[in-house]
């Protein structure tokens, strides 16, 4: 049986979720790849265990996670929660999404309907055989329902106790500011945005969501920190057949030209003049204004939790640094 390890919360750094009372580690897990009915449990369990003797306490899932078969993330979570994780459950925050299409006919498309996050927060719950989540997102715009119905949802999500926080992902500066509004007339907790966000990804800055966050007093967590997998070694040299690109499971794949390679091996030699790998620098980066609450990593084996685990303990760039990398981007 599991026992996590008696020096998990020395050197791991917490950031507050804007102005409210909830703490998020500077680095989260997400459960979006590598948890699926098709993936090696064992693996599975060794992250978690890692991650959280590393003292990340924050473990990211959605409804749909574990393609091929939505939900599979979620019953290995609960598997892994099981066999002595859930001891510490209290210590832990677990957050859950739903939004995307996720069961067959007009209740379980992709929506934001009152009908589908209720009935999907239930599914997840039961999966993973919890009481309530720590938070729960709306995963992704719908412009087919009304925000006041998807605010209202969410609200009576907080308030019956299923979720003790709420959320939005993927929701520009516009569609959240009108949300907040709807938030603060209702008194939801709302805590938290999720949008994309990395080097090569850096939408927020120019929608200035980043800067209403700090204004509005929520936080981000941003996922595809290391833009899937592009910001590692992985791709420095070509492309492995083991790779997320090698397997054709990103979208982005016709991105990796020589000038992507080029600019990444900038980065690198940037990142070897701090003393960190590339993953390590380009999670340092994310975090360095104090903007991000936490980065969302996906990892598919233990030691990638670890490695880049350690770019909490460099969040700090000069001047120059900073100039560097802008120019490697611009390149």
């Amino acid at each position: 049986m599991y026992q996590a390890k008696d020096s998990r919360y020395e050197k791991m750094v917490y950031h507050r979720c804007g102005k409210s009372g909830l703490k998020l580690p500077a680095v989260s897990l997400g459960l979006w790849q590598n948890f699926s009915a098709k993936d090696d449990f064992e693996n599975m369990e060794k992250m978690c265990h890692t991650a959280f003797d590393l003292g990340i306490t924050h473990f990211d899932l959605a409804n749909n996670y574990g393609h091929p078969f939505n939900g599979s993330a979620e019953e290995n979570f609960a598997k892994i929660l099981d066999q002595g994780l859930r001891t510490y459950r209290d210590e832990l925050c677990i957050s859950t999404k739903a939004g995307y299409e996720m069961w067959p006919g007009p209740y379980g498309d992709r929506n934001g309907s009152r009908k589908y996050l209720i009935s999907s927060l239930d599914q997840s719950l039961r999966r993973m055989k919890l009481d309530y989540v720590d938070v729960f997102y709306h995963h992704v715009y719908d412009p087919n329902t009304s925000l006041e119905e998807t605010a209202m949802a969410l609200d009576q999500i907080a308030k019956s106790g299923k979720a003790l926080y709420v959320g939005i992902s993927n929701y520009n500066r516009q569609k959240t500011s009108e949300m907040v509004k709807l938030f603060k007339e209702l008194h939801t907790p709302f805590v938290l945005n999720q949008p994309s966000y990395s080097m090569l990804n850096r939408w927020i800055e120019d929608d200035k969501l980043d800067d209403y966050a700090v204004e509005e007093g929520f936080g981000l967590a941003v996922f595809s920190p290391l833009y899937q997998g592009f910001l590692t070694d992985r791709y420095l040299h070509g492309i492995p057949e083991d790779s997320r690109v090698g397997k054709g499971k990103t979208w982005i794949k016709d991105q990796l030209t020589q000038e992507m390679l080029n600019k990444l091996n900038k980065l690198n030699d940037i990142a070897k003049g701090r003393g960190q790998t590339l993953s390590q620098l380009a999670l340092s980066w994310v975090l360095r204004n104090g903007k991000v609450t936490t980065v969302l990593i996906g990892a598919s084996k233990p030691e990638q939790i670890v490695e880049n685990v350690e770019a909490v303990y460099k969040m700090d760039f000069t001047e120059h640094e900073l100039n560097l990398i802008e120019i490697a981007l611009r390149a």
